[in-house]
């Protein structure tokens, strides 16, 4: 590296660290569970910042199905799908996410972000146009660069916004709604119910990126449709958060929009294979999902009590009162930074999100529910954020 490079870099890290916003990856030395041990201490913590919302992340079953596959179905394809990376399993796997969801078909990537940067490319021209949410999740916000659509943008979850952009939309061949349908950072979830009735007004096509919300959002865990009770169009989802923790995403709607998927999907068309482990252990939780709603009911009643708990003692929380992303409104980024390094005093291991993952001035402590926390782990946490709190002056 050049030496000019070097100062340059270094002085932008300089500048991060100065900001409080650098941060430091905690290395962890266990599964993904609801206590994992922590490198350089003795006792486990209580993990709360995973994206392990049904708790799976380390479920026997899911392990031994994984284990099963890779027995019948080896470990990896070493090459794209058209190619000869396509295996049973992974037909079986796109049929059980279709079922899930109530669509005609589904098409896999390596990850959601795969999907993202995949979608808008292939099925939009500069004769159409995309109306995207302003705190979409970045790899939308990529996704849609690629494309050559016209790209309209509304003020978030404001439907008068909406409106506008889908006026301004109107001399278009196609017009596509993008939202998240639960947003990561925040915890509040898109209106999909008026978002339905404008796209139905304005001859619009709805696309919702559900990473944060299928397996566990709706009362069988469906996701942000089924917690409104409308259809939506396209759906993307990862493999990788609720549904076992580990790789792959996918795009599930009508069949056009996933042959021509399989098609010109970039990031189908150049990427491998998901993994046979993950595939089998992803059929599993399909199956679980489709008999039983246990964990949906049990997440839904950890994040209340948490969230009740946490307001009573002062805290401000941000997002819809049923998602498991409970964010702890601070403000600055020291202060989240410094409060969540304290909390790992307390045995609990958070992570304080600043600039510029999340607005400046709008730091926080992002907390995420599981299915797998126990009453005592959550109160036990809650009682920690009291002590911390009161300790930086924050309640």
């Amino acid at each position: 590296m050049s030496s000019n490079m070097r100062g340059i870099l270094n002085q932008q890290l300089e500048d991060m660290r100065d900001a409080g916003t650098y941060k430091v990856e905690r290395v962890i030395t266990s599964p993904q569970t609801s206590s994992i041990s922590v490198q350089g201490r003795e006792k486990n913590v209580i993990n709360f910042c995973a994206n392990n919302y049904l708790g799976l992340s380390n479920d026997p079953e899911l392990v031994e199905a994984a284990k099963t596959v890779m027995d019948t179905h080896g470990f990896g394809l070493s090459s794209v799908r058209f190619i000869c990376g396509t295996q049973d399993i992974h037909k079986e796997l796109e049929a059980r996410i279709s079922e899930f969801h109530g669509m005609e078909d589904t098409i896999l990537y390596p990850s959601c972000f795969d999907a993202n940067a995949g979608l808008f490319e292939a099925i939009l021209t500069d004769q159409d146009a995309v109306i995207s949410d302003e705190l979409n999740h970045a790899s939308i916000i990529d996704g849609i660069r690629l494309c050559k659509a016209q790209r309209h943008r509304y003020t978030h979850l404001d439907m008068v916004s909406l409106e506008e952009s889908l006026k301004a939309a109107q001399d278009a061949r196609m017009r596509l709604i993008v939202t998240d349908g639960a947003f990561s950072m925040d915890g509040d979830i898109a209106p999909l119910d008026q978002i339905k009735v404008l796209a139905d007004k304005y001859d619009a096509s709805i696309f919702i990126d559900e990473c944060h919300a299928t397996g566990f959002l709706g009362p069988t865990g469906r996701g942000t449709d089924e917690h409104f009770g409308v259809d939506v169009d396209i759906i993307n989802s990862t493999l990788g958060k609720a549904l076992g923790g580990g790789t792959g995403g996918y795009t599930s709607g009508p069949k056009e929009v996933i042959d021509t998927l399989r098609q010109k999907g970039r990031p189908y068309l150049f990427s491998n294979s998901i993994a046979p482990a993950v595939v089998g252990a992803s059929i599993k939780v399909f199956d679980r999902l489709m008999t039983s709603s246990d964990l949906v009911e049990r997440i839904r009643d950890n994040t209340h009590h948490f969230r009740d708990r946490m307001e009573a003692a002062g805290f401000s929380i941000s997002g819809a009162r049923d998602h498991p992303i409970c964010p702890v409104m601070l403000g600055d980024a020291r202060l989240a930074s410094e409060m969540a390094d304290a909390m790992l005093e307390y045995d609990v291991f958070v992570i304080g999100f600043s600039f510029p993952v999340v607005p400046k001035g709008k730091a926080r402590i992002r907390c995420q529910v599981s299915a797998s926390h126990t009453r005592e782990q959550i109160d036990h946490t809650v009682d920690a954020f009291i002590k911390v709190g009161k300790q930086f002056g924050a309640i």
